[in-house]
């Protein structure tokens, strides 16, 4: 096993270099911050990105259009869309 420095906390973290490869991911043991493996000679730790799966739901999220209660646009999206827009 080799020791690998988490970049959160300085925690010496185990990490077994024999079946370990670039873009693992693992938990440090004391701060339980998520890391990811960036190099392996020697095993170096950096952050991993925990923000993929928030990213994938924002760009659905300006997809889709505002409707008021009865299910019709809005005013302004209703000029929008007629190109009527008074700026």
């Amino acid at each position: 096993m080799a020791m690998a420095i988490c970049p959160a906390c300085d925690a010496e973290v185990e990490v077994d270099e024999l079946s370990t490869d670039v873009g693992d991911e693992l938990s440090c043991p004391d701060c339980g911050e998520n890391l990811v493996v960036n190099g392996t000679d020697p095993i170096e730790l950096d952050f991993a990105d925990e923000d993929d799966e928030d990213e994938d739901e924002d760009d659905d999220a300006g997809d889709e259009v505002d409707e008021d209660e009865d299910g019709d646009l809005d005013e302004d999206e209703e000029e929008q869309e007629d190109g009527d827009v008074d700026e």
